[in-house]
């Protein structure tokens, strides 16, 4: 129950802070331009309209998720340590797992919330246009359900960056920083080594792993189109193919476990 408690604690402070609100806000805008804008081409293009909502919505996510994850995070100890409240936290029959289990779980709930409340608006605009009898939810789904995962890495990486510094302001730099790096200049740095290699030995062998290696290039890669509408997929689709689906879901399934458990270790070393 301890848990469950700091959970609740957590959810209120994201709602007095509008953490809640503004993730949802964000995702519900970006998902309703997205949809209503790729909504245009689904007739020329002959494919289910909500895959190309799902191919639109996935751009969306790979930025907005890590970063809804990362701010939800960055504080959750460097601030708790800053006000003093750790220290009281600390003085209660509570073990630090599960402090940062509470921690987890509301801002999960808050994420899981805003990507819910996008992806539901997506599925209903979509249907209102094109009507719900011939629509395929799979891919919203298991968007759905890839999108947490990628934001619980996320999570994880904010609480080990913010148990390891004592005040939000350096936090909030450095998961900034954490974002730039694995949704931008990540791919930027692989981009520029393949046109490096001109086709050689990283192309065919390290480049697809290193790119499944990115949790952010494993959702994207899980959540493309299949075959039948390769007018939407991306040459990314062709590499990341080569390590397999299995390889795609262990990084992105793994990457929340290994995050969280080095936040746990970083959290074990803390001293209000």
């Amino acid at each position: 129950m301890s848990v469950f408690a700091i959970a609740r604690l957590e959810l209120l402070i994201a709602r007095r802070n509008m953490w809640v609100a503004t993730s949802v806000i964000l995702m519900s805008l970006f998902t309703i331009v997205l949809t209503l804008a790729g909504g245009a081409p689904t007739g020329t293009l002959g494919v289910d309209p909500l895959i190309v909502a799902v191919s639109s919505i996935t751009t969306l996510s790979v930025y907005l998720v890590p970063l809804i994850g990362l701010l939800l995070s960055f504080d959750a100890i460097a601030g708790e340590t800053e006000r003093g409240t750790l220290a009281l936290s600390l003085t209660y029959p509570l073990s630090r797992a599960e402090i940062l289990i509470g921690k987890f779980l509301a801002h999960f709930t808050v994420l899981a919330f805003a990507v819910a409340v996008g992806l539901a608006l997506t599925a209903t605009l979509t249907a209102w246009q094109h009507g719900a009898a011939n629509l395929s939810f799979a891919p919203l789904l298991r968007l759905f359900f890839t999108s947490l995962a990628l934001g619980s890495a996320f999570l994880g990486m904010g609480y080990t960056v913010s148990s390891l510094v004592r005040q939000p302001s350096v936090a909030s730099g450095i998961v900034i920083v954490i974002w730039l790096v694995c949704v931008v200049l990540y791919d930027i740095g692989l981009l520029g080594a393949l046109v490096s290699d001109n086709g050689g030995y990283f192309t065919k062998t390290v480049f697809p792993w290193l790119l499944v290696a990115n949790p952010a290039d494993a959702f994207r890669l899980i959540n493309m189109p299949d075959t039948s509408v390769t007018v939407l997929t991306s040459g990314l689709s062709a590499a990341g193919s080569v390590s397999g689906i299995n390889g795609q879901l262990a990084s992105l399934f793994g990457w929340p476990l290994l995050a969280l458990f080095c936040a746990w270790r970083a959290l074990r070393k803390v001293e209000p």
